[in-house]
């Protein structure tokens, strides 16, 4: 999951040279992101209440003691609506290279719950191994990176032994070539989205004609150009809503949302309640945390 000022299109892993991972325990009281991607593969494991991900317009909602896996250079979303917390684990590609040299010919798939009982004995090894890690990460103790670095490779192994499938990737120079034209045409909106960015103009950033590029849009993101601006804004406003006094007004002239009638209707199929409510249960969850 991005950081929450980040501009949700591909992200950029920052990573410790003493582990060349980044893992951290996030408390979430609220949060939409967009479509966006990593050239890194990201596993979440749910420790209390629920998220729900989309991946490639497929969605799921992952729940408390799940684990989920989202494979490099996928494009997906997340939403929580109601407070979380979790485990966050993102590999950059190229340090698994360095020890899976055939990464790129492999998808891992984790399928949490699994009907197989031997598989979920694997899935709850699994998830166990990032509570150990999850539990290095917050103690810290003599010879932490050992430590955890043991538990980062155990991962690993167990990713590729238990939870791999081989795949054949004919048009993997494609599908780069074609991530790499997104992220322009994303950075770019990412930067104007609060104001109207006409088809015309966007196809020129991305150096094509009009027509293809609403189709080639529509075949990568599964959403028009407009929508996504619109899903865009409507990330903005969620956040600004939860973490700052502003009026409704306020905010929606700050990130460009014109159409009130559209934005009503689009909060509402996102997050099945009002602003007013989302902030009151917001501003609720976070008192109560703070008495905790």
């Amino acid at each position: 999951m991005p950081e929450p000022q980040s501009n949700h299109i591909y992200e950029i892993i920052q990573v410790p040279e003493t582990t060349g991972v980044r893992f951290f325990t996030d408390i979430d009281h609220g949060s939409y992101f967009p479509n966006h991607w990593h050239d890194a593969i990201e596993i979440i494991y749910m420790v209390q209440g629920e998220l729900d991900i989309t991946v490639e317009s497929a969605a799921f909602r992952l729940l408390e003691g799940q684990c989920f896996l989202i494979n490099s250079c996928v494009i997906h979303s997340t939403k929580c609506t109601t407070p979380n917390i979790g485990i966050v684990f993102q590999i950059p590609m190229d340090f698994i290279r360095l020890y899976i040299p055939d990464v790129q010919q492999l998808r891992f798939v984790l399928d949490d719950p699994s009907p197989d009982p031997i598989r979920q004995t694997k899935l709850n090894r699994f998830k166990e191994t990032l509570r150990q890690m999850q539990i290095a990460d917050d103690i810290r103790p003599d010879g932490y990176v050992l430590r955890f670095n043991s538990l980062l490779f155990e991962i690993l192994f167990q990713l590729y032994h238990n939870f791999s499938v081989k795949v054949f990737q004919a048009n993997l120079n494609q599908r780069t070539k074609d991530l790499n034209r997104l992220n322009e045409i994303l950075s770019y909106t990412a930067r104007n989205y609060d104001r109207p960015i006409s088809i015309d103009e966007i196809s020129r950033v991305a150096f094509l004609e009009a027509g293809y590029f609403c189709r080639f849009f529509k075949k990568h993101m599964g959403l028009t150009f407009l929508e996504y601006q619109n899903e865009l804004r409507l990330s903005r406003i969620y956040q600004d809503l939860i973490t700052t006094g502003d009026t409704l007004q306020q905010i929606l002239e700050r990130h460009g949302f014109t159409n009130y009638k559209l934005f009503r209707r689009m909060f509402a199929e996102h997050f099945q309640a009002t602003p007013s409510q989302v902030r009151k249960k917001s501003k609720n969850s976070l008192d109560l945390h703070g008495k905790a």
